[in-house]
């Protein structure tokens, strides 16, 4: 029987305990998550990991029929662990547990491949429902997750350059340095910028800053 079949016979098994991987570079995070799981009579935490790398030889191991990713790990992080677990076993139910919310770390997480994304603050008894939840196949986003999500729906996209200029904007450069960086004139990153100001709902750069850091379009480091 091969590991994915395995697997689905173990998830489809009603009488067996769903059996949970638990992946956080924080341990006090991964003990309070395991008390949680542990205390729950149709679950069980089956690993813990504390960077990408374990978590996925640890996944390909015990085969859990559930595991539980933060985003920020060493290694490979929460989005590249999942890539790589859902590559080499597709059917893998997989959630995201963070406190990062910003439209980046939601596009990239669910593109991935995971079937939840939950954010930290959230209830134990909240956590213990979702697990079992996605362990039944559906598909679950916190509140807050979900309402970045609709009014993403609503805005207008960027174009490649005018993201190249916000990204100049949120490192500090005037209008000149954006200029020579991106070899185009003052007048044109003027144009850029009027088009950003427009498409993000804000009046100045420091309100353009703001937002694209509040909504992952741009890091500060």
């Amino acid at each position: 029987m091969s590991v994915i079949a395995s697997q689905t016979k173990r998830a489809v098994t009603g009488h067996e305990k769903i059996r949970v991987l638990i992946a956080d570079d924080h341990a006090l995070m991964r003990a309070g998550a395991a008390t949680v799981i542990d205390q729950q009579p149709d679950m069980m935490v089956v690993a813990q990991a504390g960077d990408g790398n374990s978590a996925f030889q640890l996944y390909a191991r015990h085969l859990p029929d559930v595991a539980v990713v933060d985003l920020r790990m060493p290694g490979m992080d929460g989005v590249e662990l999942i890539e790589a677990i859902r590559r080499q076993f597709p059917a893998a139910r997989l959630i995201i547990l963070t406190i990062y919310d910003s439209d980046d770390d939601i596009d990239r997480g669910l593109r991935a491949g995971a079937k939840a994304f939950l954010l930290k603050d959230m209830s134990a008894a909240e956590l213990a429902e979702a697990i079992r939840e996605v362990h039944h196949g559906k598909t679950i986003v916190a509140p807050a997750v979900a309402t970045r999500l609709a009014e993403r729906m609503t805005q207008t996209p960027l174009t490649a350059r005018e993201m190249s200029v916000l990204r100049q904007v949120v490192h500090g450069k005037a209008n000149k340095e954006i200029a020579a960086e991106l070899f185009i004139s003052e007048g044109t990153v003027k144009v850029h910028l009027t088009h950003l100001f427009e498409k993000l709902g804000v009046a100045s750069r420091t309100e353009a800053m703001a937002l694209a850091v509040r909504r992952g379009l741009a890091r500060l480091d």
